[in-house]
């Protein structure tokens, strides 16, 4: 099925979660589109990881549709959002330190050619896919724990292209790295976009966020608090938005622009 101009990849119409008497999400609406970063931010416990784990298939959501392409889709498990185009890069990265580069981006996915691992050519896709993506490492057979921390989380990503995906959520991949590896991230990001594919970013770096999304979505105590387009928005309206100074920062720059209209 083809996707209709400004239609987005990922929709989701009222999805809500309950864990026993606690409400974790309500009523939550999002869109993707193709070519597209959207950060997803909240203080802890907005549920933003509730949000993702529903997306990716690993907590299916209890109530909302979510639309892939324009049409209704089912989600019940990792597999269904694998097969759909969408890939999670979670914040533990699921890396095996004392396996090569080529290993881990084949973990599970490995080529046998007569029953026998075909080595060669898995090197040869492991170049082939980090030159595309300009990730720079010193070899493909370095063990992944003689890699920085920024190094390893461009090699996690690579990993979740190999499946081809439409759309990539990167959940807090800047969490506890320095500055030029932040850069190395980043810049990986900003080359997923320039290829086409949708991407969701969690981070709670307010950098970041403005760095490399288009458009942002606040998250609070379960609820959507906002949506903003991170070129027309400071910094301080989106803050506001996460902690809640105001009951919805949306309605307030609404207001603020009907008022200046008069």
């Amino acid at each position: 099925m083809a996707i209709v101009p400004n239609e987005p990849v990922l929709a989701l119409r009222g999805i809500s979660k309950r864990f026993g008497a606690v409400q974790a999400l309500t009523d939550i609406h999002l869109e993707v589109h193709a070519g597209e970063v959207v950060a997803l931010v909240g203080d802890n416990g907005a549920g933003k990881s509730t949000l993702v784990k529903a997306i990716a298939g690993v907590g299916p959501a209890d109530e909302g549709v979510i639309e892939w392409e324009g049409r209704p889709v089912q989600v019940s498990r990792p597999h269904d959002a694998q097969e759909l185009g969408i890939a999670t890069v979670y914040q533990d990265l699921a890396l095996c330190d004392n396996i090569d580069v080529v290993g881990n981006l084949f973990l599970g996915r490995e080529i046998r050619r007569a029953g026998v691992l075909d080595e060669v050519e898995m090197e040869r896709r492991s170049r082939e896919l980090l030159q595309t993506l300009s990730i720079r490492i010193p070899s493909v057979r370095i063990p992944i724990a003689s890699l920085s921390g920024g190094q390893r989380q461009t090699v996690a990503i690579a990993r979740s292209m190999l499946g081809e995906p439409k759309l990539v959520i990167l959940d807090e991949p800047t969490a506890a790295l320095g500055v030029e590896q932040t850069a190395q991230v980043l810049d990986l990001v900003e080359r997923l976009r320039e290829r086409g594919l949708a991407v969701v970013l969690i981070s709670h770096n307010m950098a970041d966020v403005k760095a490399v999304a288009d458009r942002v979505a606040v998250l609070r105590l379960g609820r959507n608090n906002g949506t903003f387009d991170v070129k027309t928005t400071s910094q301080e309206e989106i803050i506001s938005a996460i902690t809640g100074a105001t009951d919805n920062a949306v309605t307030r720059r609404k207001a603020r622009s009907a008022e200046a209209a008069k």
